[in-house]
């Protein structure tokens, strides 16, 4: 097989050209075709081939479990609780949903779903009763697995409170008006509790009429057809239930792993962010089954410590993680003087990395490969990515380079596409764009124009050569004064402190200038800073208007479950202080 570099080498020179005609037009528009055809696959049909071409490799290793699967053993038992679900009643287009923290389960549950024509609803396992309620009712969920338990989490119990009606009634019957839709519920375990089945029972109930039913099933799907509903994270107003199809999501994952050059050899994948989130559930799980990767899950939830333990027990080659989980690793391994022989690539995604954090990969892990890359859920999710061979510059100041099969433009607020490397919002277009939003005209007509460009509402600059750059989102831009300005750079800069880990920027109200800056920054253990010298070290290295006026120091962020920082958090926690404050000094 030859090597990535080789096979894209055509490509590279096709790219030349067309960014000689681009360059000379100038305008911030995009078209990566690809060299290879897109795949015409369901993800039923992807565990299929792996399971034929890989059958005794090793598919998944859930070291919090002690559970190790083969590919040949995960199809088994897919079609066990495939045909298991079919008994319940579960029927083609029919939405199961899945409450649950990392485990094999999860894994086997996503490719039952699969094989069964049903589209997997993930649902957040921090979710308490009111939200799991709302993504129930929201897309129509008709039977839902759960863990028994996870941290602080008693699902049977969280569920009650939803649903009553669940203690007394027959398992694969429940009626209750607040959850119209559900019939069953499934519980990962051995506690028999009321109103539910155990997924082992499940697994062992399907009849040879269900059996054949599944394989009929698999030869009438479509990879048109819906497969996966992940609500957004709700930073502001109700979550939004994002419908992918098979093609967005196989496709996505195909040729997000030979961009990294999977295919060259197994390779061991670390993925310690939640299976719940499209970087777990389609870059993790679909993107390991189609190369032939084993994937590792180190815990049930991220643990610091148990990643570190998972690579070297495991000896994975490819860690991935979100900047904040990255941030912690790094700092543990340092503290403890950890060595990852066996580690070849780091993997971030789902916020902006610092420049600095590409530094400290390097000086802590002695690595060369470090990949930042750029998508969200609307678009299945990767739309930018560096190649093998992106010099250092490029890695450390763009997300990579447009997808294959992927047209993007960065438009101002008239929607007229700006000059190459002017900022504006970037918008995509092609097979990778979401279905649209659950039963949600209006929301997908607001995303989604009638010419099927996807407003991603990030500030974004196209260069002259396809790489892209993240200036921030539109939403978390501070007006201050008149003055736009952009978090991120000042957290680029302020990470670069040798005693701050994580710097956050937003926006407080202010009755004169409309907004002031503020920043939330995470010390290095052990370390002392004030705000006078945070400010002190903020001067001659940006503007004076964007020096933070509040300063706080914390020792952790709120974060979502995916591992993303919720700064609407941050703000609401600094206005209500500072709100507290006038009043004790407004006699």
């Amino acid at each position: 097989m030859c090597s990535i570099n080789r096979c894209l080498s055509p490509m590279r020179s096709r790219l030349k050209i067309y960014a000689s005609v681009r360059s000379a037009r100038r305008t911030s528009y995009w078209h990566n075709p690809g060299r290879e055809p897109l795949l015409p696959w369901t993800t039923g049909q992807v565990l299929d081939q792996s399971a034929e071409r890989f059958p005794h490799r090793e598919a998944v290793v859930s070291v919090h479990q002690r559970h190790r699967l083969t590919f040949q053993q995960v199809r088994q038992q897919a079609d066990r609780l495939a045909a298991g679900l079919w008994e319940l009643g579960l029927r083609p287009g029919d939405r199961l949903g899945l409450w649950s923290p990392n485990s094999s389960e999860w894994v086997v549950s996503y490719f039952a779903a699969a094989r069964a024509g049903l589209v997997l609803v993930n649902i957040n396992p921090a979710y308490q009763s009111s939200e799991l309620a709302y993504c129930v009712n929201k897309v129509g969920v008709k039977a839902l697995i759960a863990a028994d338990t996870f941290k602080t989490q008693d699902y049977h119990r969280l569920l009650l409170a939803a649903a009553p009606e669940l203690q007394t009634a027959q398992p694969g019957d429940l009626r209750s008006p607040h959850l119209p839709s559900l019939r069953s519920f499934v519980v990962v375990g051995d506690r028999k509790l009321p109103g539910t089945f155990q997924l082992d029972e499940v697994m062992c109930g399907g009849s040879v009429a269900s059996q054949e039913a599944i394989k009929e099933a698999q030869l009438l799907q479509q990879p048109d057809e819906g497969c996966n509903i992940q609500f957004t994270s709700g930073t502001t107003g109700k979550p939004k239930a994002t419908l992918l199809s098979h093609h967005n999501v196989v496709n996505n994952a195909y040729f997000f792993g030979k961009r990294l050059g999977l295919q060259s050899k197994p390779h061991r994948l670390c993925v310690p962010v939640p299976l719940f989130h499209t970087f777990g559930n389609t870059l993790g799980i679909t993107t390991a089954w189609l190369f032939g990767a084993t994937l590792v899950l180190p815990s049930a939830g991220f643990s610091a410590a148990g990643v570190l333990a998972a690579l070297q027990q495991e000896r994975c080659s490819v860690v991935y993680g979100t900047p904040t989980m990255h941030v912690d690793m790094l700092a543990l391994a340092e503290r403890d003087g950890v060595r990852l022989p066996g580690l070849e690539l780091v993997l971030t995604s789902g916020a902006p990395t610092s420049p600095h954090l590409f530094r400290e990969f390097r000086r802590v892990y002695g690595l060369q490969r470090v990949n930042s890359m750029y998508g969200m859920t609307e678009t299945s999710p990767i739309t930018f990515q560096p190649f093998e061979d992106t010099p250092t510059e490029k890695l450390v100041n763009t997300v990579g380079y447009v997808s294959e099969h992927t047209e993007v433009k960065v438009v101002d607020a008239e929607g007229r596409m700006v000059p190459l490397g002017s900022p504006g919002e970037l918008l995509v277009r092609g097979y990778c764009c979401m279905l649209g939003y659950w039963q949600d005209e209006d929301q997908t007509r607001q995303t989604i124009g009638p010419d099927r460009w996807l407003r991603t509402g990030d500030q974004f600059v196209l260069l002259e050569d396809g790489y892209g750059r993240v200036v921030g989102r539109l939403k978390d831009m501070i007006i201050r004064g008149g003055e736009n300005i952009f978090p991120r750079e000042i957290e680029d800069m302020l990470q670069t402190h040798p005693d701050i880990l994580e710097a956050q920027v937003l926006g407080v109200p202010d009755p004169r200038l409309g907004e002031v800056v503020c920043c939330f920054a995470r010390l290095r253990p052990g370390a002392s800073l004030s705000a006078q010298q945070l400010r002190a070290y903020c001067t001659g290295k940006i503007a004076h208007f964007k020096i933070p006026l509040h300063v706080r120091f914390v020792t952790s962020f709120p974060k979502t479950t995916s591992g993303k920082i919720q700064k609407f958090k941050l703000q609401e926690q600094l206005v209500e202080e500072l709100r507290e404050d006038r009043e004790v000094r407004t006699p």
